[in-house]
């Protein structure tokens, strides 16, 4: 689970008359991550102003294979011949330094409740359909019956106020729909106990970058505003949820009954199965892929990094814009200067600027700086271009972390690369906008050379 878009790019809206003043995101809108502790601070505005001028040719330095040959062993090479030795693990982090993880989802104390069926199969939620309203109640079972469907869960969704802060959430059958969560979080049935009986579960990162209370009381303006118990910290896994709550409260809180669908299709090809679904769709409905699709055209491996795993950025997007184009020299200057230009303003969960940022949010408003359409969340900028190796990066491709231990596979953190071996990152709560040494330890997931088209696709706005 992660924080949801602001109102605006690639949402719809709640009408007041559901008690709910806010919109429902129909992409998959983000989780925040725990972020690595800076490992070296710029000496000064000069510096600053250096790597904001930086262009493509910034990388220059020893050939990757000459630059290897002279590092110590274990280290990681970085383009430009600069280091970056896995770190020992920041403080505070759940992840032991050999990738492990120390604790995993994170409950209040169980609570008396209707029961819950036990964790089955688990399914990774492929394609996800939502609608400004309730959609008929035999939909759910009509894309059930598409050939290459694991899966399809009808739930309710929203955008809602909770403590003040719009979040995306769902109103689910705990038994039914925790197959779709990622693995620790699916296998709490504790979390799910707690959620049947009528509390909310949140984010790992929504609950700790946040300051929720676990075991406490939220409160949620529906319909009526309700205090609703937090049972649990665990990630869906799933871009963009932040919270999950029962079908019967999300209905107390006035969301629309069924007015979106969790489809699970691991052997479909995405684009084939999108143009299916879509048809059997009412008016106004979106249906839109969560994952990457590989060059098979079927959803890639969880986690996994770049508009295609087999390379191909244009073969992957759903819809008409034309992929295979990279940032001009004028965009790429601009984005680096506006990027850099935000170091040392705050670390805020949620915040997208201009004074104060999560770490996609820097991301979103640095591209926007240069007239480029990003999604809001790490998750969606992670399918925005084409992976990069390691040993191409290149100034303004963006470096993806693994740092939620509810959602190990889940793309959580996200930071632009600006050469030399330096990235520039929103960390966590208590930090500010920094730049650091790249950072390839365990949580490593990979790199992305953006493509303006497919941002803008991934994004939900059309292209041009």
């Amino acid at each position: 689970m992660g924080r949801g878009a602001g109102a605006g790019q690639g949402a719809w809206y709640a009408p007041r008359a559901w008690g709910i003043d806010g919109s429902v995101t129909f992409l998959p809108v983000l989780a925040r991550a725990r972020a690595r502790r800076a490992v070296t601070r710029p000496a000064g505005p000069a510096v600053l102003a250096a790597l904001a001028l930086l262009g493509t040719g910034l990388a220059a330095g020893l050939p990757a294979a000459q630059a290897a040959s002279q590092q110590p062993a274990g280290a990681h090479v970085i383009p430009g011949g600069a280091e970056a030795a896995a770190p020992s693990t920041p403080a505070g982090s759940l992840l032991r330094p050999d990738g492990s993880t120390a604790s995993l989802v994170t409950t209040a104390a169980m609570v008396s409740g209707p029961a819950v069926a036990p964790v089955g199969k688990l399914m990774t939620a492929d394609v996800m359909v939502v609608s400004h309203k309730a959609l008929p109640a035999d939909t759910a079972a009509k894309v059930a019956r598409l050939p290459g469907v694991q899966a399809a869960r009808a739930v309710d969704a929203a955008r809602i106020e909770v403590n003040g802060k719009f979040v995306a959430m769902l109103g689910v059958d705990p038994s039914t729909f925790r197959d779709f969560a990622a693995g620790p979080t699916a296998r709490s049935s504790r979390l799910w106990r707690n959620v049947a009986a009528g509390g909310m579960a949140v984010s790992y990162t929504m609950g700790q970058q946040d300051k929720l209370p676990l075991g406490g009381t939220v409160q949620v303006a529906g319909r009526k505003l309700e205090s609703l118990r937090v049972g649990g910290f665990g990630t869906v896994g799933i871009g963009g949820v932040d919270a999950v709550v029962s079908a019967q409260v999300a209905r107390s809180l006035g969301f629309p009954i069924g007015n979106a669908i969790m489809i699970s299709a691991p052997h479909a090809k995405l684009a084939s199965l999108v143009r299916k679904i879509k048809a059997r769709m009412p008016h106004g409905a979106l249906v839109e892929p969560l994952v990457s699709t590989a060059a098979t055209g079927r959803p890639a491996a969880t986690g996994t990094v770049g508009a295609s795993a087999g390379g191909s950025a244009a073969s992957t997007t759903v819809g008409t814009g034309q992929a295979g184009s990279a940032l001009t020299t004028a965009q790429l200057i601009a984005m680096l200067k506006a990027a850099v230009s935000r170091v040392g303003l705050p670390y805020v969960w949620g915040a997208a600027g201009p004074a104060s940022f999560d770490c996609s949010g820097l991301v979103q408003w640095s591209f926007a700086q240069a007239g480029i359409v990003m999604p809001r969340v790490a998750a969606d900028q992670a399918r925005t271009g084409p992976a990069v190796p390691v040993s191409q990066l290149q100034p303004g491709d963006l470096l993806f972390y693994h740092t939620d231990p509810t959602a190990p596979d889940y793309v959580s953190h996200v930071a632009i690369y600006l050469g030399k071996g330096l990235e520039v990152q929103a960390p966590e709560p208590g930090e500010d906008v920094q730049i650091v040494r790249v950072w390839l330890g365990s949580e490593f997931a990979g790199a992305v050379q953006v493509d303006p088209a497919i941002a803008a696709q991934v994004a939900g706005n059309p292209v041009g």
